[in-house]
Order: C-alpha cells, then structure tokens, then sequence
C-alpha cells in the first residue's frame, strides 16, 4: 500500500514540530516532503529569542545575595527562603506556559522539537527560575547547532551543576555525579566506559562550579592538577578535555543518533540505518542540522511502517490540538493541571534520564484524560480530577505553599477549591470550516479522519456517525473533529 502525499506531509509535521498548524492544512495535500521540510528548515534557522519571565523581585533579590556574602541562602531567614521558593515556583509556571506557546504557535516548529527531545536529554531538576531560563535558551539557541557546544554549554550550565552536585566536586574529595552521568545518559551509553573512567573524569571536573546569579566559575584552588586516565588516554585532564575525548569516541554519535532515530523514527530501531546516520553524524563533526536533514529527506522515514506508531506525549498532545484549532484560553494555566494528570510537566522531569515515553504515557487513567480533552476544550465541561502527589516529579515541593497546585481555579474565580477544573477555550473555526467546503457531504468525513489521523486503522463511519452532531454541515465538521481528536488513534502519530 502506497503512502499518499498528505500522510508524508501530515507525518512530516507531526515528527518534525508538533502537528499541521491551521494554515498548513490547505496545502498539506499538494506541496511535496520536500519543499515542505525545506521552509520548515528555514523558518528554524534564526536563533530564538530569549525567554524571561522571573519576576524582578526576584532579581533584585538574587543581585543582592550574589554582591552580599552575608545574605547567601544558608543564612536567609525562613520567610526570605520561602519567598524564593515561592517565586521561583510561579517563575516557573510561567516559563512553562511561555514555552508551551512558542510550540503552538510559532513558525520554528523543527527547533523546538528538537528543544523538546534535548528537554528530555539533558534531564535537570531545580526550582531555580533564573537557571531553568539559562538552561532552556542554551538547548534552544544550540539544538540544530553542533553537539559538542551544546553538550559544553550544559555542562557548565548552573541547572546541571548543582542538580548533578559538580559545587561539590573537589580536590581530595571528588563527587562522582555529573561525571557518571555525563557519560551514562549523555554521551556514550552505559556499558561502554570504565568504573575507574567515572573516577577519573571526576577528578578532571574538580573546580567547576557557578556563581549565585548562574554564571560558570571554576575554581582553581579547588582542581585537582595531578594526571588522570580517562578512556585510554592519560594526562593532566580538565573538565573542557574530558568532554572532548568523549567526542572523539564514535560510540557517543552512535548512542545520540539511537536515540534521536527512537524518538523522530520509530521505536524499533534499525541497526542499519543508525549505524549510517551515525556514520554522517561523526564525519560531519556532530552536526544536529544534518543529521535531522538525513533522517527527514530519506525516503525509509516516510516507510508506511513508521507512520502513526509513536505515541504523543502529553505536551506533544495538547500543543498539536490547539495548532490544528486555534483557540483561546481564558486559564491558559488549565494545561499545567492536564500536563501533570498526563505525567509530563515542563522542567519537572521524573529524573536526570527523562521521560521514558513511549508506552510509559499510558496507562488507565491518563488514557481516559487524554480522550476526554478534546471535549473539555469544546464543551467546556468541568474535570474532576486530582493528580498523584507525586513527590518525585514535584522535585520535594510538596509543601504548604504548593496546598493549591492540584486545583487551578477557573476563569474568573479566585478561590474555587476542589470543586471541579474547566478549560475556558473559545476556539476559531472559521478556517478551518473553510478547508471542507469543496468536500461533498458524503465525503466529509473521510475526508476529516484523514487529517486528524495517522494510524494504518481508521474510525469505522457507522460508529461515528452515532456520535456526530448532523443538523447542519458545520456542526458536523466541528463534532466529527472533536470525536476523532477523542480515539485511542489520535494518540499515537
């Protein structure tokens, strides 16, 4: 069975950025892969902008604790440290919210794809809204750039630095933690470096540290200057040196590469294929853009076995149905409660591996969430539904001033309690009802199941037409979306 035009397109979208947005639907039958990654590429060529959202008292608090050694954070009082805590922690609501709509809405779907995917690489936890910024803007400006700058960039970030302990790595008392995992989860996969590797790539990262404001500092009295073996290499290595010979390994393009292959591509890897990919990614100095160029101009990534097999996360999920329906949020902060139900909230990572996607975002109750949310966006209805206080994930916030976090009141109500959530969305069909016009009545509907899913197995006609609401044309173009959005088939892309 051929894959048509539009099933390339469609899949191109989903893979590459996060679904067709509204304007890309006219076009997505006619105009080639090709021509299509190609202003994709494009509209992802300028580097983004930075994304600032700490709250100024915020900033003029942390200027003053960096310039006053007496006011550094083991010497705040309790009311100072939870006031921190509480604007970082709202500091960072925004900054997911921020992000979440620049995926919705903006052109650079390819770059923050693949800001997403480094999202979940280079897996960080820190309540710290100012090093959470600087963290996101490196893996933004640096995810089609060279994996080697990225890789050093978050390394010497403030996020990673102290949630992998490298403030506490020093001579005579190594932390083996960034070095560990830098190597394990980062580069060159487990099984393929030594106990005494960890031991003495640590001793190489002595010294390295960040300032309170999150500017890397190293610290020489704090480096140990004696050599080290690292690799099969011996000598007075540094952190900057370990990081290279790492690269130098072909190992580390061929672990990314698998990865990146498992995540874009299909789950089941093809050993074949990785092993050229990395081959390319090697030679061309680890350089994202070309590698992400190979994989999305071949012809096996538009194979029919790779098409609608991935399941979308949860972010991935509700950024792909608002760009097909533009909508309005009144409580656009509804999407941190439907992130955490589903398991995947921005900077929350599970632990430094990531997410583990795949099959591990489903289970009984997010699968019932999931369906329903194309309704709760139309109809508005109200959702009763706690989250699992799941400490891990809340990174030990689970305090008293996160008593509110399971219960984001709707519009317009202030102190709403536990009675129930609603997504205020006032959702804009004007074009998207334009798209159908030329479509026959009797051919609506296969016409709509095509665009909305990705699976090999459509919707049997007979079983939605139960659900359809056909008084009139546009109210069964509007309800056999929604329906559609709310299959098992929708899920996966």
């Amino acid at each position: 069975m051929s894959v048509s035009n539009q099933q390339k397109n469609l899949h191109l979208l989903w893979r590459a950025g996060f679904g067709p947005s509204n304007a890309d639907l006219a076009s997505v039958e006619k105009r080639t892969p090709e021509s299509l990654y190609k202003e994709m590429f494009t509209a992802s060529g300028k580097t983004p902008a930075y994304i600032d959202v700490a709250d100024k008292g915020l900033r003029d608090m942390l200027t003053d604790m960096e310039g006053n050694q007496s006011m550094q954070k083991q010497q705040l009082s309790a009311d100072q440290k939870r006031e921190l805590r509480i604007k970082s922690r709202d500091g960072l609501k925004e900054l997911n919210l921020a992000w979440l709509g620049q995926m919705i809405n903006s052109p650079q779907q390819l770059r923050e794809k693949m800001s997403l995917f480094w999202h979940g690489h280079f897996a960080t936890r820190t309540i710290n809204i100012i090093y959470q910024q600087q963290l996101l803007d490196i893996i933004r400006s640096n995810a089609l750039g060279n994996f080697g700058d990225l890789l050093v960039a978050v390394s010497k970030s403030a996020s990673m630095i102290n949630f992998l302990n490298n403030n506490q790595n020093r001579k005579g008392h190594p932390n083996e933690n960034f070095a560990r995992e830098v190597m394990e989860l980062f580069t060159l996969g487990r099984g393929n470096y030594t106990e005494n590797d960890v031991k003495e790539s640590a001793r190489a990262f002595t010294g390295w540290g960040v300032s309170f404001d999150g500017q890397f500092t190293f610290r020489e009295r704090q480096h140990d200057t004696d050599r080290k073996t690292f690799l099969g290499k011996t000598g007075n290595f540094n952190g900057d040196d370990i990081l290279k010979i790492i690269l130098e390994q072909k190992q580390t393009a061929r672990f990314i590469t698998q990865k990146v292959y498992r995540y874009f591509v299909n789950a089941d890897a093809d050993a074949g294929t990785i092993d050229w990919l990395a081959t390319r990614f090697y030679q061309h100095n680890y350089n994202i853009e070309a590698l992400m160029t190979d994989i999305f101009t071949s012809d096996w990534f538009y194979a029919e076995k790779n098409i609608g097999t991935r399941i979308k996360s949860p972010v991935e999920l509700i950024a792909g149905i608002r760009r097909m329906l533009p909508m309005q949020l009144d409580n656009e902060a509804s999407q941190l409660l439907l992130q955490r139900l589903l398991g995947q909230v921005l900077f929350y990572p599970p632990n430094v591996a990531g997410w583990p996607g795949g099959k591990n975002w489903i289970d009984s109750s997010t699968l019932m969430m999931r369906l329903r949310i194309p309704q709760l966006m139309y109809a508005g209805d109200v959702f009763k539904m706690k989250p699992k206080d799941d400490d891990d994930q809340m990174m030990g916030m689970k305090d008293r001033d996160d008593a509110d976090d399971n219960t984001i009141p709707p519009a317009g109500k202030k102190n709403s309690g536990r009675a129930g959530q609603q997504i205020m969305a006032t959702i804009n069909w004007t074009n998207y009802l334009k798209q159908y016009e030329p479509i026959p009545k009797e051919n609506l509907l296969a016409s709509i199941s095509k665009m909305i899913l990705q699976t090999k197995t459509g919707i049997s006609a007979d079983t939605l037409k139960n659900y359809v609401d056909a008084n009139s044309r546009e109210s069964f173009i509007k309800t056999a979306t929604i329906q559609l959005m709310s299959t098992p088939e929708y899920q996966l892309c």
